[in-house]
């Protein structure tokens, strides 16, 4: 406990000390989200039992490369260049055939471009005043702390209302702690926080009239974000029992690795680019 207690101080001393250099000239942040790409893409290739240096090289060269190309605003033809790509993918399986299993090439594929287009939203949010319509910059703040109290604090929530009054078992044979009145307690905790959040923002952050979000829309967010910040947990759970693992690695000494940290994130990043662009768009 006390191991975990220290990692957990130290990396969220590292993530606000990387939120405050978000807007540097300098990309400070982009290359703290392309280390935890990087390290994402690992694990996951790693869990799965990659062996090919080929593919292992081209997947983290790109996991590396997407949050400076989304940093700088680089735009590149998706289709071509995604074509190419997994091409090479599949070329390299083939120079190492007898030890690279065709769902190990397509797996290195999924988890490079998914996971660093989830990351890498973090730097589309904190340019909200560019990208959405009626939004400020510190909107993006909020939207990014948004993204993570959904995901952790439905975590944390879940947990302790689940330890305590948890009866009925979620999904027993991927996750058998997890219980349904844990989920719930983690939707309304989440619902709860965020809403907290938003009023300190109202209070010490956004101007009169600056921010783009309401009391209701983050509370009307909160709930799918929180449900699905569960799934991505769950789906991480389901890897590691179909492989055999209990952690993804262990970077972070008592709590496993990136992906065991970060697999609800992974989810909750783009179901709130979503919310946010469809709230753009038929909202306002």
């Amino acid at each position: 406990m006390k191991q975990r207690i220290i990692t957990g101080v130290l990396a969220a001393v590292v993530f606000i000390g990387a939120l405050f250099c978000m807007n540097l000239k300098i990309p400070v942040f982009a290359a703290f989200l392309a280390f935890l790409c990087v390290a994402a893409v690992w694990e996951v290739e790693h869990a799965v039992g990659l062996r090919n240096k080929l593919i292992y090289g081209a997947s983290l060269m790109l996991s590396a490369a997407v949050p400076f190309l989304v940093n700088y605003g680089v735009k590149i033809p998706v289709a071509a260049f995604g074509s190419a790509y997994v091409i090479l993918i599949f070329v390299f399986m083939l120079f190492e055939f007898e030890k690279t299993k065709f769902e190990q090439a397509v797996t290195a594929i999924f988890a490079s471009v998914c996971i660093p287009f989830s990351f890498s939203l973090m730097l589309v949010f904190r340019d909200a005043d560019k990208n959405f319509a009626g939004f400020s910059r510190t909107d993006g703040i909020f939207l990014i702390l948004f993204a993570y109290f959904s995901a952790w604090m439905t975590d944390i929530f879940a947990y302790f209302v689940g330890s305590k009054f948890g009866k009925h078992k979620l999904c027993p044979k991927i996750s058998p702690k997890k219980s349904v009145e844990g989920a719930v307690g983690g939707v309304v905790g989440c619902v709860l926080l965020n809403l907290a959040l938003f009023a300190v923002f109202k209070r010490f952050f956004f101007d009169a009239g600056e921010t783009g979000l309401s009391y209701l829309s983050v509370a009307l967010i909160s709930v799918p974000l929180s449900i699905v910040g569960m799934f991505g947990d769950l789906a991480a759970s389901t890897i590691k029992r179909n492989f055999g693992i209990k952690d993804f690695s262990n970077i972070l000494p008592g709590h496993g690795g990136i992906m065991d940290r970060f697999d609800s994130v992974l989810f909750v990043m783009p179901t709130l680019f979503a919310a946010v662009t469809l709230m753009e768009r038929f909202v306002r």
